[in-house]
């Protein structure tokens, strides 16, 4: 169960379509795939008027997913095929359930591991954009995506990387194709683009792990695979803007006793109470909810936190922080008080 002081709608934004764009990033191998600027500007404009038009999208869509699926088709031909499938399914919500229902995944799942970069992203995309279609998750899990999803969140473009996290967590939405991800390995590459991926990469990860983290064995895996470092180095620096997110994350690892010894173990006490003295009304919440979960279970614990000067910012807490805050606050205080004031032989 989330813990009720979360708002996942407040840290953490959906993973929603793509948004490397229809004009690429320099990042991705899909920049400068086209003639020319002029040629290339008339080429996204066409595609744009091809994706946001419905009287023809039937015939379109049949028309490329033969292109994509034809053992004839050249790489080029695919690469345009698989493009265009993409910007339909993200300029179209009615085109996710068509696209599906016409066939498109298995062919579009078969690009997830091909070796060309562009084919690649591109599906890796066209699957997040169909996933965002509640009625297309099952059918892309059941197509064998997961596997190839994770191997694209491996090895992939930046972009890709990122596409693939984001339906990586769309997919978790589904408890059972939950339970999956993380078997089939996705938590340590998730970790790995949380700590060394784009900006961006960084927060769509955040967000697939904190989706993913709700079952305990994810949990014990993320911890395994170092996710607490990176947490606790995005909780102290604002210059990602990840704060919240991490320190949310880092709240549901600790509920595991794996993560609450790695969370100590890694200096995260000092991180906690700084948090709680000068970050802002929803981080000190977290923060101090993070605490109060950790002196709970360890004497020694509550120790360190006193040491660190936790009493005076938790005291300002309770008198001026939101009703839930001032709990934490207080249950807070209560247990130190109780650690300072036990007889110390």
């Amino acid at each position: 169960m989330r813990p009720s002081f979360i708002d996942s709608s407040g840290a953490f934004s959906e993973c929603n379509s793509d948004r490397s764009g229809e004009f690429s990033s320099p990042g991705s191998p899909i920049n400068g795939a086209g003639s020319d600027s002029v040629g290339g500007s008339a080429a996204a404009l066409h595609r744009l008027l091809i994706s946001c038009a419905a009287d023809n999208s039937d015939e379109v869509i049949s028309s490329l997913i033969a292109d994509l699926d034809s053992p004839s088709a050249s790489i080029d031909q695919q690469r345009h095929a698989a493009l265009e499938l993409r910007l339909l399914a993200k300029h179209n919500p009615d085109n996710r359930l068509k696209i599906a229902r016409a066939g498109a995944v298995r062919p579009l799942v078969s690009l997830l591991s091909h070796p060309d970069p562009i084919l690649q992203e591109n599906g890796v995309t066209a699957i997040l954009n169909l996933s965002l279609c509640d009625e297309n998750k099952d059918l892309i899990a059941a197509s064998g995506a997961i596997k190839p999803l994770i191997h694209a969140l491996k090895v992939g473009t930046p972009a890709a990387r990122e596409n693939a996290a984001c339906a990586l967590l769309r997919l978790s939405l589904i408890e059972e194709h939950k339970v999956t991800i993380g078997r089939y390995g996705a938590i340590a590459h998730l970790v790995d683009l949380l700590q060394n991926g784009t900006p961006r990469g960084k927060k769509d990860a955040s967000t697939a792990l904190y989706s993913l983290c709700s079952t305990k064995e994810n949990k014990i895996r993320a911890v395994k695979a170092g996710i607490i470092r990176p947490l606790l180095d995005l909780m102290s620096d604002s210059e990602y803007g990840m704060v919240d997110k991490a320190a949310s994350v880092l709240y549901a690892i600790v509920s595991v006793s794996e993560g609450l010894a790695a969370a100590v173990q890694e200096d995260g006490i000092p991180v906690l109470v700084e948090l709680v003295e000068i970050g802002t009304p929803r981080q000190k919440e977290i923060a101090a909810s993070t605490l109060l979960l950790i002196c709970e279970q360890n004497v020694q614990y509550r120790s360190m936190v006193v040491r660190e000067g936790a009493f005076p910012p938790l005291i300002a807490m309770s008198q001026s922080g939101s009703s839930r805050a001032k709990q934490k606050a207080e249950a807070l205080i209560d247990l130190l008080r109780q650690q300072r004031s036990a007889p110390s032989g």
